[in-house]
């Protein structure tokens, strides 16, 4: 009797596609770079002051293949002369075109203060890295990812564009630029068959969430969802990770809002 040929695994959804993912030393995006691996994808790891958290997420990306799947590189994302380099070293490390941009790296001012007491050095720092640096990278994709296929923007915002919520004048009004911003860059992109959207995540139980706040504030926010929770990073990775597949061609220019129904 003729052996019976075994059947090939399918390639997986992201299969050696080269994604850089900003700001995933921790939280959010630390996640998104644990998914995006788990899809196939080899992943440049972004940090811009923990590096410690940088290494151990690479090493854990690595522990079972042979050949590197994870870089780590340092990277201000306020700098434009630093994302380039980001870029240009990321390019380098896989000797290979870049596919997927995920911009994660941001900032808020944990005080929450009121726009009235807003300073002008908070204002400044939450755009710079916020608004400039999702500018920033958003730029150099657009000129540098695969073109025909494959290339995909995925920029994080937030949920308080829609929810606007007092105490957070400076970072939502940061959010809501990058979210006109890719909208129009949806457009700019046509015929790059590259794709631009925003995934706006709600309050979701990360340090960079919880900075600041009391039990009793968590508690109330929590209790404002309609699952009577926060959100968790494993909440968010997979609607980036559909977004950075081919499955998601069609989706471009959007505002994915994902937060339990909390706005």
């Amino acid at each position: 009797m003729a052996a019976t040929p075994q059947s090939q695994p399918l390639p997986l959804p992201l299969q050696d596609r080269v994604a850089i993912v900003t700001g995933s030393s921790r939280g959010i995006g630390r996640e998104i770079a644990l998914h995006l691996a788990s899809l196939g994808a080899r992943i440049v790891i972004n940090y811009s002051s923990d590096s410690v958290q940088a290494h151990s997420l690479a090493a854990q990306i690595n522990a079972n293949s042979a050949a590197p799947r994870a870089v780590v590189i340092q990277a201000d994302v306020s700098d434009p002369l630093q994302v380039k380099s980001l870029f240009d070293s990321a390019e380098r490390a896989f000797d290979s075109p870049l596919h997927i941009l995920v911009n994660s790296a941001g900032v808020v001012d944990a005080a929450c203060p009121s726009v009235a007491d807003t300073t002008v050095e908070s204002f400044d720092r939450v755009f710079a890295v916020n608004a400039r640096g999702a500018f920033a990278c958003a730029r150099e994709a657009a000129n540098r990812l695969k073109r025909g296929g494959g290339g995909r923007i995925v920029l994080l915002t937030t949920s308080l564009v829609a929810a606007l919520k007092p105490g957070y004048g400076a970072y939502t009004a940061s959010k809501a630029a990058v979210e006109a911003m890719t909208k129009i860059l949806a457009k700019e992109l046509k015929g790059t068959q590259i794709t631009a959207n925003c995934v706006a995540p709600g309050p979701i139980a990360t340090e960079f969430f919880l900075e600041g706040k009391t039990e009793e504030m968590v508690a109330r926010v929590a209790e404002q969802s309609p699952f009577g929770r926060l959100g968790q990073t494993k909440d968010v990775a997979p609607v980036v990770g559909f977004l950075a597949s081919d499955a998601a061609e069609w989706v471009n220019g959007q505002i994915i809002l994902v937060n339990g129904g909390y706005v």
